[in-house]
């Protein structure tokens, strides 16, 4: 589940709530039950400013959260530089002498009595508008200075201005999902495009969004009367039979879109609840609507790709005439070179696309060393995995498809009956005419080869190919022999096989002369040689 926000901010403030609130597992450096820090304007007649991880609704004023300390240090900094404002937290105490603060011009000393109280409102009125985002005059004059120092070569005072600049844009930068108001809010938005209409409901408690909800539905509809149907269904959830409201409901609900008015209010009328819809009454408000609306349109997103993701199902399922939906498919293939290393493989692919999670390889052995025997692979692989299946109660595939043509199926097919599973679909795909063949069946499926059904079979198969090549390859390398003969220059995979059918082992072809390679194996003369000076390098056989 994802909920997208407008910047990289939102994102980490909501991180930290989600986390401090679901307590996952994995995610144990933010259970400590901190939080981002605020800044703080208190509630007193000559009120200070500082910087706390506590809120307390004692009537102060609070801006953030903020995610980097070291930006609401850099911006307090510039406050008592700037402002005559007192330095000193707590209770304001009676002194007969000022502090230095006051000496230096930084504070106007209320603690002696010296201090103006309207002119010191008017200080605190300035810090409260530039911590509500009116702050271009002053990064206008920073600025200036930054370049003037800069052209004058001083650019340890520039850097300072610079950083003074990213401290002020950083405190500013807006964020909607943490405030200070603590009314229970609901914003309700919808987005349609095409056919589907997607409605996303962001829950905001205790001034932090907690929640968030997204429905897609087909309609043609208008907005108003899908906006109703939604808000009617949607909040019914939170009355009983006898009408009366349950834990959860909103104080607020706040709409892009009105709906039908009167029926709205009847609703909420009948349950004996005063809660009606409005709109964005405010700018913070319309933000939150505008992320919803973006929330709902990459739902709509996800809805259209998984609905391309259908289409080949669909077909499959005509076509091949299956019982349901194939949403779970899995694929077998063999892999070995020359009967040596014998692999198999087992990829599966969940609604068209591949779970790699569930892939699985198996390295055969129950065929006699050296043998090729394709079938008898496909035997061991299906009865290993479906033996499993059935011991561990797997939720079984709706299609398994063998690489291979009618005598691989079959070969499957007896395993499945044997297992008292011959219920599974089964097909085959065939790789020189890409035919689908089904048990019991002689003639094969053919499909156009632009067709979404066999190109799904076709991305299964070749998965499956590339994860049992892979398998294999892993698998000689194991072997010392053929991966000491491979890293010889022009001899390969294929080469390696037939040296070793002919000599068995490393100590006989290292006693063997030159003509005597060419003519067992069939290689060049270039590549004889290249084995000869190898094994003349005293590399021997462990």
């Amino acid at each position: 589940e994802i909920i997208t926000t407008s910047t990289e901010y939102e994102a980490l403030i909501l991180e930290n709530n989600l986390i401090k609130k679901w307590k996952p597992r994995y995610n144990i450096n933010l259970k400590d039950g901190k939080s981002f820090p605020v800044i703080k304007i208190t509630n007193e007649e000559y009120p200070c400013i500082y910087r706390t991880r506590r809120i307390i609704n004692d009537g102060s004023s609070y801006y953030g959260p903020f995610p980097g300390i070291r930006s609401i240090d850099l911006y307090l900094e510039l406050v008592n530089k700037r402002y005559k404002i007192r330095k000193c937290r707590g209770k304001l105490k009676k002194r007969d002498r000022p502090c230095l603060y006051y000496h230096i011009g930084q504070c106007t000393a209320p603690c002696i009595g010296a201090a103006d109280p309207e002119e010191y409102k008017k200080e605190i009125k300035k810090v409260e508008k530039i911590l509500t985002g009116d702050v271009n005059s002053l990064l206008g004059e920073f600025k200036k200075k930054m370049k003037a120092y800069s052209a004058d070569l001083n650019f340890e005072k520039a850097a300072e201005y610079r950083d003074l600049i990213n401290s002020v844009n950083s405190i500013n930068e807006e964020q909607l999902v943490e405030d200070f108001d603590s009314e229970k809010r609901d914003y309700v938005s919808s987005v349609s495009e095409d056919n589907y209409s997607a409605f996303t409901v962001l829950q905001m408690r205790g001034g932090k969004l907690s929640g968030k909800s997204v429905y897609v539905s087909e309609n043609l509809n208008s907005a108003e009367e899908v906006m109703t149907s939604f808000l009617i269904q949607y909040y019914s959830r939170y009355f009983d039979d006898h009408f009366h409201a349950k834990e959860g409901l909103p104080d607020r609900i706040t709409v892009n879109i009105l709906p039908e008015t009167k029926l709205i209010e009847k609703f909420f009328s009948d349950k004996s609840c005063m809660l009606t819809t409005q709109l964005p009454s405010d700018k913070r408000d319309a933000a939150l609507t505008r992320m919803g609306e973006e929330n709902g349109r990459l739902e709509i997103i996800k809805k259209k790709k998984s609905a391309e993701y259908i289409l080949p199902l669909r077909e499959l399922q005509k076509v091949l005439a299956l019982p349901s939906l194939p949403k779970r498919i899995e694929g077998f293939d063999i892999a070995h070179l020359g009967g040596k290393h014998t692999a198999a493989s087992m990829v599966s692919f969940l609604n068209g696309r591949p779970d790699k999670t569930e892939y699985r390889y198996y390295h055969i052995k129950s065929l006699p060393e050296n043998s090729i025997d394709d079938y008898g692979a496909i035997r061991e692989a299906v009865a290993r995995r479906y033996t499993r299946v059935l011991n561990e109660n797997l939720k079984k595939p709706d299609l398994i498809l063998i690489d291979g043509g009618r005598g691989q199926v079959s070969a499957a097919e007896g395993i499945l009956e044997a297992l008292g599973i011959g219920e599974i679909p089964l097909a085959g795909l065939a790789k020189q005419h890409e035919w689908i063949y089904l048990p019991g069946q002689k003639k094969p499926v053919v499909l156009d080869e632009t067709s979404p059904a066999r190109n799904l079979l076709q991305y299964v198969r070749d998965e499956a190919h590339r994860f049992a090549t892979s398998f294999n390859k892993n698998l000689r390398k194991k072997d010392i022999r053929f991966s000491a003969l491979e890293s010889i220059p022009g001899i390969g995979a294929a080469r390696s096989i037939k040296i070793m059918d002919k000599f068995k082992n490393i100590e006989t072809l290292k006693k063997a002369n030159l003509y005597e390679i060419r003519e067992k194996t069939g290689i060049p003369l270039s590549a004889a040689e290249n084995i000869l000076k190898y094994f003349n390098n005293n590399i021997s056989e462990d």
